[in-house]
């Protein structure tokens, strides 16, 4: 019999809805019933493509002896981390609090008043490799909440304590400086493997708003090591296993230091801000490499996590047919069969494809000499290797796509889609890919129109048709930012308005008017035992550094005060963790950047049936100038927006009709305009510093 988690939306719960464990979703039933009899929650959270999530669900979840010990014991409760990043948030403090550290699956127990008492992750059903058994757990658990309540209390009353004053702490203290930054790449330079790139040792982690961080001193201050970090991180990830070199974008991190052998779950968030990552790079560098990591990338988003009515699902799991990585890894016989003997063998040798295998008998492909090096080894021409090597990509991906796929979690959450739709527009006009463009339009109109409550306020997550779930700061920071870029890559003012009316809601309902910053949730969200402030980043930006980078990109594009007050306001709000965490706060450093600037006003006006206009567009933005705001106006089309351009040029009239208009603007100070496409040209490349 399905438990109560049978009508639930998100995949994560219905794969637990036939558990022998009685089962209930986070919601008035499951806490009222603790309440009413007085037993304490055994609150279990994890996420669809989370492989210890799968594995204590096969080992302790599916047995029915275990089983009966929870129901007879406790008021079980299973949650959606990505449903629920209000829940995960407070009650993974408290596991990293009473363990010190923390992952999923969580496990924690609580009072029937949510207070957590005992926390664990991963346990094996039975004792085993010094591990508790969740056997012994559940009956420690329930013999010290039957024989010692009141200390169980008094203990989860005093941890709770700590839980709302670490929520709420935001960091504040600290000048707004650029010694900050100096800081900042000091640290991340200590934590640096030179050999493979990244930070720190395995398991390793992408990283990418410190990579982000890192071009961006680099830009300010020509520091080569800096730039040198970007490269040697950004060149092992995309030689390396956690890239799908068949198919595009990357696995969630590699658990050893060389980027070989990944964690198989691919994750939205990941690849949205990998992508950019990309994008940017190759703006900096001009290293085709990077172009092409970037496309693939999102062209695995638009062709594999794309729902039909533009929304992008959010996972693929690492596991199918029972296996962890089985869809991705290959034998030399099947590489052969698809490629026949000469090519498969070519293509083993470039991608590091062996009898003996680099993971369990079989191979993760990956590239330890780039095609270069491997021309010149094997006495080929580079790009004759090049072409084959492309051609029998292909051939193997269409016989990948032949294979079982890992399980989809096809639920859509805002706040990764509005990472998608920033590095979706950002790759637009980086690579001159309006397809880009369009998909993130496509992502805008589905959120406004499938994702919203009637009076306007955003909802987090949907799913085959339903929307649900009251949404966070970073659902309307994220999706705010990435209309921001949406508007400078196609100065479709509508886009801009939208943006702004978020930031709106943002600064009404989440703003923390009296210690600064802002909460993670609305103030009038379902009331739990603590209201966090989302200060620090994780694998995806924090929210507080994604409302303060949208802030400060609305005050300076529109000239709106209460914008960049309160941009100031979530900056200063952080400053002491800036300097005390600072390999934490790598999206606050981007929002920090804008703000200290200097930051470039940039407004191009033309007329879109010119010759020149669209490619003075094109050149705008395949520039690195990570420190700039654009406004501008080519296509009649795409909305006029005299008020946006007035703010930008100081009153000054707009060039009307005829060749492409630049104003360089600084501070709302403008130069003089430059017309024409080569002019045009020529002050941008001044700008820019490659």
């Amino acid at each position: 019999m399905a438990n109560h988690l049978a009508s639930e939306t998100s995949p994560y719960l219905l794969q637990h809805q036939n558990n022998p464990v009685d089962w209930y979703p986070w919601g008035p039933e499951a806490l009222a019933r603790a309440k009413r009899e007085g037993r304490p929650i055994f609150l279990s959270i994890g996420y669809s493509a989370c492989h210890w999530c799968h594995v204590m669900e096969q080992e302790s979840f599916e047995d029915p002896r275990i089983a009966a010990l929870i129901n007879e014991r406790f008021v079980p409760i299973k949650v959606d981390r990505e449903e629920r990043p209000d829940l995960d948030q407070i009650y993974m403090n408290a596991t990293q609090m009473l363990t010190g550290r923390g992952g999923w699956p969580m496990s924690v127990f609580l009072t029937p008043e949510l207070k957590p008492f005992y926390a664990g992750t991963y346990f094996p059903p039975s004792g085993r490799g010094g591990m508790p058994g969740f056997d012994q757990v559940l009956l420690a658990v329930h013999e010290a909440w039957t024989q010692r309540r009141e200390e169980v209390e008094r203990m989860s009353a005093e941890l709770t304590a700590q839980l709302d004053r670490a929520g709420r702490v935001a960091g504040g203290g600290a000048a707004l400086s650029t010694e900050l930054f100096e800081h900042a790449v000091n640290q991340l330079a200590r934590a640096f493997d030179h050999a493979w790139g990244g930070f720190g040792g395995a398991p390793k982690f992408p990283h990418p708003m410190d990579l982000q961080l890192l071009l961006r001193f680099w830009n300010r201050t020509g520091h080569g090591h800096s730039l040198e970090m970007v490269r040697t991180t950004l060149d092992r990830m995309a030689a390396g296993g956690i890239y799908d070199h068949l198919g595009g974008g990357f696995a969630r991190y590699s658990v050893d230091a060389r980027w070989l052998v990944p964690h198989f779950e691919k994750m939205l968030y990941d690849n949205a801000l990998l992508a950019a990552t990309y994008a940017e790079a190759y703006q900096a560098t001009g290293d085709e490499n990077y172009a092409r990591v970037a496309r693939e990338t999102i062209d695995y988003i638009l062709r594999d996590m794309t729902d039909p009515a533009g929304g992008f699902y959010s996972a693929e799991d690492a596991d199918s047919e029972g296996e962890e990585g089985k869809f991705y890894v290959w034998t030399p016989d099947e590489i052969e069969a698809v490629l026949g003997e000469e090519a498969g063998t070519t293509f083993g040798r470039v991608y590091d494809v062996t009898d003996a295998g680099n993971f369990e008998g079989r191979n993760i492909l990956n590239m330890p000499k780039s095609i270069a090096q491997a021309a010149r080894i094997m006495g080929r021409d580079a790009e004759e290797l090049a072409a084959e090597l492309a051609a029998s990509r292909q051939k193997l991906l269409e016989a990948r796509q032949r294979r079982i796929r890992p399980a989809k979690d096809d639920k859509i959450i805002v706040a990764w889609t509005g990472l998608l739709i920033d590095a979706l527009a950002r790759a637009a006009a980086a690579l001159s890919e309006p397809r880009y463009a369009a998909a993130a339009g496509a992502a805008a109109d589905f959120s406004h129109d499938k994702m919203q409550r009637a009076d306007g306020r955003l909802l987090h997550t949907y799913r085959r048709g339903q929307a649900k779930l009251d949404a966070y700061l970073d659902d309307y920071s994220a999706l705010a930012n990435g209309l921001v870029s949406l508007y400078e890559a196609t100065f479709a003012g509508d886009r801009l308005e939208e943006a702004a009316r978020l930031m709106d809601v943002v600064l009404e309902h989440f703003a923390d008017r009296d210690g600064g910053g802002f909460f993670f949730t609305a103030d009038d969200h379902e009331r739990l035992i603590a209201r966090n402030k989302d200060a620090t980043d994780n694998s995806t930006p924090s929210a507080s550094a994604l409302a303060a980078t949208a802030l400060v990109r609305l005050g300076k594009l529109t000239g709106e005060a209460k914008y960049a007050m309160a941009a100031e306001g979530a900056l200063v709000a952080a400053a002491g963790l800036l300097e005390q965490a600072p390999t934490a706060m790598g999206q606050m450093f981007l929002a920090l950047d804008y703000y200290l600037g200097p930051t470039y006003e940039l407004a191009l006006v033309g007329d879109a049936g010119h010759v020149d206009a669209q490619a003075a567009l094109r050149e705008l933005g395949r520039r690195y100038l990570p420190n700039k705001v654009a406004a501008g106006r080519i296509d009649a089309g795409a909305g006029d927006t005299p008020a946006l351009l007035g703010a930008l040029l100081g009153g000054k009239a707009i060039a009307a009709g005829g060749e492409p208009t630049l104003y360089v603007c600084q501070g709302y100070t403008c130069q003089e305009p430059v017309r024409g496409l080569a002019a045009i040209t020529t002050t941008l490349d001044a700008l820019t510093r490659r």
